[in-house]
This record gives C-alpha cells, sequence and structure tokens, in this order.
C-alpha cells in the first residue's frame, strides 16, 4: 500500500510481520499496479482484480484463497473490492470449470462492532453461532499475531493500538466457504 506515500516502508513492515509469523519473505508478493491505487475509499476494477488474483492462483498452485467478506472487516473499500473480485472469479471459474483443481476460498466474517472489540469474550459466542471454519489462537499464536501486527508501525495510529489489544480479529476469526 502506498497510501501517504509510504509503499515501500509498508512493504518492508509487511515482510517483517510476514517473518514473525513464519513466512520467509520469498512467498510475499506485494502488486504495485497504478490502476490499483491503496486507499480506503478506492473501490478497485473488479476484472483487474480477479484477472491477476487467478495469475497468482495458477502461478503459485494455490490451493487455498483467504480473504475478506463483502463487509471488508472494517468497511475498507480496498479490502471489499478483493473479496468481490474473487467471488466474481470463483464463481466464473466453477460455472466455467476452469477453477485449478481442489482450489477452496475461505472469507474472513466480519461482525457487529461490539462483537469486534471484545476479544476472547467472543469465543463462546463464535462457537455457538454457524459458520464453516472457526479459528482460535492460544495464547501463544494471540502474542505471536500482536507481534506482527506491532510491525506495522507506520500504520499504528492510536485507534490500531486499540484494535491490536481488543479486537476478536487477534483471539478468534470465523470464516465461511465461497
Amino acid at each position: 500500500g502506498n497510501y501517504y506515500s509510504q509503499g515501500e516502508i509498508r512493504k518492508k513492515e509487511l515482510e517483517e510481520s510476514c517473518c514473525v509469523l513464519g513466512i520467509p519473505p520469498s512467498d510475499v508478493t506485494v502488486i504495485d499496479h497504478r490502476d490499483l491505487p491503496d486507499n480506503p475509499a478506492v473501490e478497485w476494477d473488479t476484472q483487474l482484480l480477479a484477472t491477476i488474483v487467478l495469475e497468482h492462483i495458477e502461478a503459485k498452485n494455490i490451493n487455498l484463497v483467504v480473504t475478506f467478506d463483502e463487509g471488508g472487516v472494517s468497511g475498507h473499500a480496498n479490502h471489499i473490492s478483493l473479496y468481490t473480485a474473487v467471488r466474481y472469479r470463483v464463481l466464473y471459474l466453477h460455472s466455467e470449470r476452469k477453477l485449478p483443481e481442489g482450489c477452496r476460498v475461505l472469507v474472513l466474517e466480519s461482525v457487529s462492532l461490539v462483537r469486534k472489540y471484545i476479544s476472547f469474550l467472543d469465543v463462546p459466542l463464535s462457537c455457538l453461532l454457524p459458520t464453516d471454519v472457526l479459528f482460535i489462537l492460544t495464547e501463544e499464536e494471540t502474542e505471536q499475531a500482536k507481534s506482527a501486527m506491532r510491525c506495522h508501525r507506520s500504520q499504528l495510529l492510536w485507534f490500531r493500538h486499540l484494535y491490536v489489544l481488543f479486537s476478536r480479529y487477534m483471539v478468534v476469526n470465523s470464516l465461511r466457504l465461497l
């Protein structure tokens, strides 16, 4: 993301964050496309983004794609655009039988503002609600996720510090198959 002209800084922060999670830099791809600006208010072109995503699925033999749902978790237009593009491409490819064999798509479910910020207190409710996949992080995994988030120093404004402390997404994530 080059929002606020911090593209190079944010790329380094992403690589550092991925390293904390055990993902080597060679497995990180940053797309810097002039028609896909990092901007929370800009909707990206569905066809273009869908084509780029498919190219990466095929080039890397990807069998699992995880993306945002239609709410983008935070309402971020770029996040929603990614969901729209993946949904468009997956439905098209399914109907044309062109999606790589065995490739699945999971979407991270957006929750209400109250649920979003009750941290581990959301675990019992998440366990009761229907979902396809539920990830509940251990205390160690939660600390690892928080360390990875703290690598994004250029984006850690006051409200993101609160997110790291209180967000249920640091502890529990519910996903559904697309």
